[in-house]
């Protein structure tokens, strides 16, 4: 456990890699493709790693050089693995995984480490079976065994759903089904613009998702992806670290392989770090922060559509004069770890005084002091407080090989802010 160094100064140029989100949509899709695709820039970390061995295993060819893929799809024919497919803590390949077994035959169990055990998946499970799938699971959670066989297609209803990966995940099975399959959107739903990048890798691999509305989906049946050349963006939640630094130390950040127009909605949060007092500048695959100081007062966020961001968010309010209220993100409790309590708990232990609600959080900044930071086995949690150790002494992280769940380079990254 090393205690993050502070720095002056700063004036760096750093790289992200390849978009987890992206990553995994694509390995999917690819994967129920016919003929062979070829992925640039693939995020390879232990997330994806989990699913590249879980779609070999359902009968993918996949071959590896450095952070590109070759990969033989099968045409929609999901071979049985003839084991348990093991997933750590990927939800989003559980979930997506979830509806592409069933379009095989005989049964396939999914599980994970202690935390995916904890992470629900009976909404995803209830729809299936409104579409003709059977399956298992301990009382809504994981492990999940599905009964192969297809899925029969039909309409399905999603009410209030607390991930949007339960849409993505039957959206991107749904060309492969023996009828047309309809979804409806009820109430609030998380991360919305998640779906948009579903329906976007779907469009690029042949697939045409019709939407009705705001909150309606069709997919016309037995349609199937066909194999082609694709270019995975760089990861904006990944890059949202580095912009953080640069408001705390208020220096100036370039981060490359950064696509300013993504539809990762991730990309939002440059607005937030503008209001709060940052000047952002966007080029053509780059983005470049200057922090100018921390603007001062109470300020409300509705997190909803970038989840991911709250714990850059919240370092931010940290350092910041005046309340910080997050709101609209209750389902961060169902994260890699109880995100929001991590997020207080830790807070707390550095003398800011944060507390819960019931859909977020309640920040009052301050002068936060060193402290030695639990990660909770939570990436994001590591990553975040990493950069508030560049301008408070005595910040130590621990377990900083957590990172290499979704940006394993991270902390070589890290070290380029004091070159």
């Amino acid at each position: 456990m090393n205690e993050i160094r502070q720095i002056n100064n700063l004036n760096a140029s750093v790289a992200v890699p390849g978009s987890k989100s992206y990553t995994q949509r694509a390995l999917v899709i690819a994967a129920l493709a016919g003929g062979k695709t070829f992925l640039r820039n693939v995020l390879l970390s232990e997330d994806t790693k989990y699913l590249i061995n879980a779609l070999r295993s359902l009968g993918a060819g996949i071959l590896m050089a450095k952070d590109d893929i070759i990969l033989t799809g099968t045409d929609g024919r999901i071979e049985d693995p003839g084991k348990t497919i093991y997933l750590g803590n990927n939800g989003t390949a559980l979930r997506f995984l979830t509806t592409l077994v069933s379009l095989g035959s005989g049964h396939v169990t999914l599980d994970g480490s202690s935390r995916l055990r904890e992470r629900p998946v009976k909404p995803l499970l209830d729809a299936l079976e409104t579409l003709g799938v059977v399956s298992q699971c301990v009382n809504g959670y994981p492990p999940v065994t599905m009964q192969g066989g297809g899925l029969r297609g039909g309409r399905v209803v999603f009410t209030d759903a607390e991930s949007s990966q339960y849409i993505s995940s039957v959206l991107i099975s749904a060309p492969y089904s023996q009828r047309d399959v309809e979804l409806k959107l009820r109430g609030m739903t998380a991360s919305m613009p998640y779906i948009d990048m579903t329906i976007d890798v779907m469009r690029h691999f042949g697939v045409e998702v019709e939407k009705r509305g705001q909150n309606e989906y069709k997919v016309n049946a037995q349609q199937g992806y066909t194999g082609r050349k694709y270019l995975i963006e760089g990861d904006v939640s990944n890059a949202s670290y580095f912009f953080v630094a640069a408001a705390l130390a208020e220096g100036k950040i370039k981060v490359v392989n950064i696509n300013p127009e993504t539809r990762q909605g991730d990309i939002a949060f440059l607005r937030i770090i503008e209001s709060l007092g940052c000047h952002v500048s966007r080029g053509e695959n780059c983005v470049e922060v200057t922090g100018k100081g921390l603007s001062r007062g109470d300020y409300e966020f509705d997190m909803s559509d970038m989840p991911d961001m709250v714990p850059s968010l919240a370092i931010l309010a940290a350092f910041r004069e005046g309340v910080t209220v997050i709101k609209n993100v209750s389902h961060l409790r169902l994260k890699e770890s109880n995100r929001l309590e991590a997020l207080v708990n830790e807070l707390n232990k550095t003398g800011i005084d944060a507390k819960e609600s019931a859909d977020g959080l309640i920040i009052r900044g301050g002068v936060p002091h060193g402290a030695e930071i639990e990660t909770y086995n939570d990436h994001r949690i590591a990553m975040s407080f990493a950069v508030a150790g560049l301008v408070v002494p005595g910040i130590k992280i621990k377990d900083k090989k957590c990172v290499k769940k979704s940006f394993p380079a991270f902390w070589d990254e890290f070290k380029k802010l004091y070159i």
